[in-house]
């Protein structure tokens, strides 16, 4: 578990820098490749610690939010000087929005399977839709990069932006790690701050409701907009106390604060005639955003009783607190408890191995890593 401070930062990398990075990253992109091959380079630009400690090694701010995007910047045009047989596509803002078309200019040049070409262009879409729609934490996505072997291994490197806070959340997807887009997805998230009631419908929690969920994209919106008006209604007060409902479903219910009139009634008219199989057809239709999902797992949660996971993503930040009391000041007493056990499982060396292993076990889920770390 990493803490790093990346606040949101205007501007850009002067071009002398930007320069100086390129020349020094195509070396290392190329000792990497020679080495190791490119199916490695592109495990590690998946790897969220390596990533960001690549763009120190580059000279880039280690407390910035341009890590991402610099770096992406670097990367794209390391590979591509260097000539190898990877595809680099997408960037930040309109960058990204031109990912479709060059996926399909890269894909030509570089000579890369029909399947491929097509895959990836169903992949960034259905990262983005996963990182906006089914995790909702605020961080509207302005950064997408897409790395891809001509064998078809790949990561994506994203990041999202919180305005009012002026901080940023950092998602990575690797081919290695990657099994369905609906269940934890990633290999790896970065950001600063644990939200509280964050929309967490990639959570193996939330695995009813997310069948709920596309259950009822395939409704007719008459149904659906039906259900909704019940499940607002309920949302009130007196109501959930009259219907006994526990006070933590009270709470994460409240979170939801939809207004009918914002929902896509006509890209649910689309799922209607599609009829999605799986969730992958459901996150590709257009015009299915964040506050239409949000309706579909509020109907799931209050009509249905269906569990939705509100826990962030992220799973802590500080341990003890912060010396300057940030986010809040330093607990002492908790610190000597901490470092009393670890002193007792250190001298026990059965205990330390099975201490470590829990730890582990902690920090670890699969081959998934998050982190915390701070964007502004």
């Amino acid at each position: 578990m990493a803490f790093i401070e990346l606040p949101l930062h205007d501007g850009h990398a002067p071009k002398w820098l930007f320069n100086r990075m390129v020349r020094l990253g195509a070396k290392i992109i190329n000792i990497i490749v020679d080495e190791y091959g490119e199916r490695e380079l592109i495990r590690r630009i998946g790897h969220p610690l390596w990533f960001h400690a690549l763009a120190l090694v580059l000279g880039f701010d280690w407390d910035s939010s341009g890590v991402t995007t610099v770096t992406s910047a670097v990367l794209k045009k390391c590979i591509r000087e260097l000539d190898l047989d990877i595809m680099v596509v997408g960037g930040k803002g309109k960058a990204a929005l031109n990912i479709p078309s060059e996926i399909k200019e890269e894909g030509e040049r570089l000579n890369f399977r029909t399947g491929i070409i097509e895959s990836l262009s169903k992949l960034s879409r259905i990262a983005a839709k996963v990182d906006t729609s089914l995790i909702q934490a605020g961080y509207p996505l302005y950064h997408q990069a897409i790395f891809c072997t001509k064998s078809g291994e790949w990561c994506i490197v994203q990041q999202g932006m919180n305005v009012s806070i002026r901080m940023a959340r950092r998602y990575h997807w690797t081919w290695n790690s990657f099994t369905t887009p609906e269940e934890n997805p990633h290999s790896g998230l970065l950001g600063y701050r644990v939200h509280d009631a964050v929309l967490n419908l990639t959570s193996a929690k939330s695995r009813d409701a997310r069948r709920t969920v596309l259950d009822l994209a395939k409704e007719n919106p008459r149904k659906i907009r039906r259900l909704l008006q019940e499940a607002c209604g309920l949302l009130k007060g007196s109501i959930l106390e009259w219907l006994g409902i526990k006070e933590s479903i009270r709470r994460s219910v409240l979170a939801y604060r939809i207004d009918p009139r914002k929902v896509n009634w006509k890209a649910l008219e689309k799922t209607y005639q599609i009829q999605p199989r799986n969730y992958e057809e459901f996150l590709l239709v257009k015009g299915l955003g964040p506050t239409t999902i949000r309706a579909l797992a509020l109907i799931s949660e209050i009509i249905y009783g269906d569990e939705v996971d509100w826990s962030d993503p992220l799973r802590y930040g500080y341990a003890f607190g912060g010396k300057d009391g940030i986010p809040y000041p330093v607990d002492v007493k908790l610190m000597d408890e901490v470092g009393d056990l670890l002193d007792k499982a250190i001298a026990d060396k059965e205990k330390r191995e099975r201490l470590l292993k829990r730890i582990k076990g902690i920090l670890r889920r699969g081959n998934k890593v998050y982190y915390l770390v701070k964007f502004r």
